[in-house]
């Protein structure tokens, strides 16, 4: 693709890519499609920005011939390989809690492949290229996947010297986006490889990609995710957000790295792990078609974290894995996007059934019901207190449960600073979030118990 380059930029704050107008409108950067042996020209994108496109200045350094990569993405075939299955012997015995190891592989040995999924992320994509250029032990090799783009995600992530494939047809998001090039480059790796996947809104910290390996390399582990802290922006409901994000992580140190998720933000995966997922779902053993993604359900990366769990395996959110991650900008996008997560994980838990790794996850949706009912009744005792009694009486009961719930939520948030915890304090600033939680929380129970229509 056509582009020059300030030189002033790198002598400065700020890198200025000018891309042609006539080359962006006609969409005439190169990217990479599934079903063809050779790159092809994008679609006609509609994106026509001005005569000069300004990155960040994060982005300065990234705008270099890329690193020869250790492999490639193969050509997209008319019928994609069959994934390798899973050896059927156990590579090690299991270990005393009776889970499963994997081969024990010296971390330097290991080849690290990042795919980022990306729609319309233009705005971030270079941030989040940024973070994987400034690793201590960096990627082998970074495929962008354009997903349905209609901006200049691939133009953008191209200058940045990574690989871009365009996904075909694709329509079921994220997870269908995965699949087609896991379908692809699955069958071409071996134990000593990992696939990392990360949102293209994600960035991580320098020591994610490094201190992952370390643990995947041991063999303990199948797959090592990543604890998250929220982007500046949003006003109240991002400072929310960064809040519960805060929380989720504390949670999670407490618990040495037991998380129950490995979210979608960023989680690194040894290829077996992913191979014998594809074969486990062919024999039926798991849910779902023979690819690595459950395309049905509404939370890909919860489902998956239960299929590895089910096939035996160990998985690892250690703190020494961090990122930053964005955060809704609205309420209605916020609603959205924890109806999904909520009903999501419902569903899963449904398919699944009841079982002893999916036990703990039951759990926590029944201390989630409990907590919409004691919620909806300590308000209901205020209102009512307000109305019929002319002002508000707490009964000791519900003075116990307000202190215990204050101290809660100043400790928790002690790591965000004296201010939040000051806010944390009045209890009632933070209710507005807990209800609004609680409010889509119910509604989740509500659409999966009447089976409601799916959406995104």
């Amino acid at each position: 693709m056509p582009a020059t380059f300030d030189p002033a930029a790198f002598a400065g704050s700020e890198c200025t890519v000018t891309i042609p107008d006539r080359a962006v409108r006609a969409g005439r950067h190169r990217v990479a499609y599934p079903g063809a042996g050779r790159p092809v020209s994008a679609p006609r994108t509609g994106h026509a920005p001005s005569p000069a496109e300004t990155l960040p200045d994060h982005a300065a350094h990234l705008i270099a011939p890329p690193a020869r990569p250790r492999h490639a993405m193969p050509p997209a075939r008319h019928a994609p390989p069959r994934p390798r299955p899973a050896p059927a012997a156990e590579p090690l015995p299991k270990g005393r809690d009776g889970k499963r190891n994997l081969p024990r592989i010296p971390a330097d040995a290991m080849r690290v492949t990042v795919l980022i999924p990306a729609h319309n992320e233009a705005k971030q994509i270079t941030e989040t290229i940024a973070s994987l250029r400034r690793q201590e032990r960096p990627p082998d090799h970074i495929v962008v996947i354009a997903d349905n783009c209609t901006d200049a995600t691939a133009a953008f992530a191209q200058l940045c010297g990574v690989e871009i494939v365009g996904t075909r047809g694709n329509e079921h998001k994220k997870a269908g986006a995965l699949n087609q090039v896991l379908d692809r480059l699955l069958p071409i790796l071996g134990p000593e490889d990992a696939i990392m996947v990360m949102d293209a809104d994600s960035a991580l910290d320098p020591g994610f990609i490094r201190h992952g390996i370390d643990y995947l390399a041991d063999g303990r582990y199948a797959a090592v995710g990543g604890t998250f802290t929220g982007k500046p922006g949003g006003g109240a409901v991002g400072m929310f957000q960064r809040n519960e994000y805060a929380r989720y992580a504390r949670d999670v140190r407490r618990l040495q790295g037991k998380a129950l998720v490995l979210t979608g933000t960023a989680t690194i995966f040894r290829a077996t792990t992913l191979q014998e997922v594809v074969a486990a779902r062919r024999s039926k053993r798991l849910p779902g078609l023979p690819h690595v993604y459950d395309v049905r359900v509404l939370t890909e990366d919860n489902e998956l974290t239960l299929a590895i769990l089910h096939l035996g395996f160990r998985i690892l959110c250690p703190p020494e894995c961090t990122l930053t991650t964005e955060v809704m900008p609205t309420w209605r996008e916020l609603a959205q996007q924890r109806l999904r997560w909520k009903r999501g994980a419902l569903e899963n838990l449904v398919d699944y059934g009841w079982t002893p790794i999916t036990r703990p996850y039951w759990g926590r949706q029944l201390l989630s019901l409990i907590g919409i009912l004691v919620i909806t009744a300590y308000l209901s005792s205020l209102v009512y207190s307000a109305i019929w009694l002319g002002g508000i009486t707490i009964s000791p009961i519900w003075a116990a449960v307000t202190v215990i719930f204050m101290v809660e939520r100043v400790v928790t948030v002690r790591q965000r600073g004296k201010f939040q915890m000051a806010l944390a304090a009045t209890i009632v600033v933070e209710m507005v979030f807990d209800v609004f939680l609680q409010i889509v929380q119910a509604r989740a129970f509500w659409q999966a118990a009447w089976r409601k229509e799916r959406k995104w």
